[in-house]
């Protein structure tokens, strides 16, 4: 094998290695053994919350397990096949090999930064917030696209996207907006997501074809399940109900069955207008207030760990997280880790995961902010 192939099975080795050690390999083949021994037990579903936190814990092990073995499987019959080809002079083996195995790389990567979601809600499902800053539509057109572009990364990871709140703008685009996106890690994956974000292009709203630069913030806090408490007082919050702004026909149109949930000491607001009926919009409302109180009780404890500003700031210049230039030159830069592409067009269709994979590992790692110089 060359010299580059070499460095790329030594390098899935390596990552291999380490998500074994991250595993405790051993112990978590014990520990999978008794789970599923445990579920064969006709007395488990006695306690239906602690037999589902099992069962959870134990697909999750079962799935790590299996994708350490799908990769050292999958190492060996691509080393197998480049010898065999080369055996045998047949370079589109070697050559369909060897690129199996950078793909298998790229794979093992991202395996080790999910293997290190070990936060307390980073399993969990997660909602997503994008609202529009200051700008009028050209804003509020950048949000959607920003919308756009967490729906489509969500459903390659194959997880599952529900739209449960959108507020549209007055042209074109959306105000606000809130998603709950289902699978796991979901909220470990997109926590670092949380941010304002910067456009800059040539308008297609303006009939001078100007460049203008747009700002939108994402926020991210994690779906919390029965077993954590979050205590509210109901007589801290303000309810009001009103009409859907999206379209979904004439029922949820003409009757005021969205519901607006505003948490008046912390200052909270959610809203749901998924559902036509206003009993089950104000139910989900409440579910997305205690994940937004937990999210925030989570922030505090990170903030008095690591001593770090909170995310959420004011929607404009000097808070961006990162910047997508579309004219006059293509870039998309995260301006905390330094990631750089310049192919915003993939970027914009979901293809995220590298800026993601890079905030987990400096956050995980706690490693100094990067120095980026901003954007034009």
């Amino acid at each position: 094998m060359r010299n580059e192939i070499e460095n790329v099975v030594d390098e899935i080795k390596q990552a291999i290695s380490l998500l074994r050690r991250h595993l405790d390999w051993d112990q978590a083949i014990r520990r999978l053994d008794w789970l599923n021994n445990k579920a064969e037990d006709p007395n488990l579903w006695n306690d239906a919350a602690e037999a589902q936190k099992l069962m959870r814990e134990r697909q999750q092990l079962d799935d790590s397990i299996n994708g350490v073995k799908a990769l050292e499987r999958r190492l060996s019959d691509n080393i197998d096949l480049i010898e065999m080809g080369e055996e045998e002079g047949d370079q589109e083996i070697v050559t369909e090999a060897e690129n199996a195995l950078k793909a298998l790389k790229a794979e093992a990567g991202r395996l080790q930064v999910e293997a290190m979601l070990s936060g307390e809600a980073d399993s969990n499902d997660t909602y997503l917030e994008v609202h529009s800053g200051a700008g009028g539509t050209e804003s509020q057109d950048w949000a959607n696209m920003l919308l756009r572009m967490y729906i489509r990364w969500a459903e390659k990871q194959g997880f599952k996207v529900e739209v449960l709140e959108v507020h549209a703008g007055e042209e074109a685009g959306i105000k606000s907006a809130t998603i709950h996106v289902k699978g796991h890690n979901a909220y470990g994956w997109l926590k670092t997501e949380s941010g304002v974000h910067r456009l800059v292009r040539i308008s297609p709203y303006d009939s001078n074809a100007r460049r203008h630069t747009s700002f939108s913030s994402v926020w991210v806090y994690p779906v919390v399940d029965d077993s954590i408490q979050i205590d509210i007082n109901e007589g801290d919050c303000r309810i009001d109900t009103y009409r859907s702004s999206g379209a979904g026909g004439q029922h949820v149109n003409t009757t005021d069955s969205a519901v607006r949930i505003t948490h008046i000491p912390s200052g909270i607001v959610v809203a749901c207008q998924q559902e036509r009926s206003q009993h089950k919009n104000r139910a989900k409302a409440w579910d997305m207030l205690r994940a937004r109180l937990y999210e925030a009780e989570l922030k505090k404890r990170e903030e008095a760990a690591n001593a770090e500003a909170a995310s959420k700031t004011d929607i404009g210049w000097g808070h961006q997280i990162r910047s997508y230039v579309l004219q006059p030159y293509q870039l998309v830069k995260d301006l905390r880790t330094g990631v750089e592409s310049t192919d915003p067009d993939s970027v914009l269709n979901g293809d995220v995961n590298e800026f993601m994979e890079a905030a987990l590992a400096h956050r995980i790692s706690g490693g100094a902010d990067v120095e980026v110089a901003d954007i034009d």
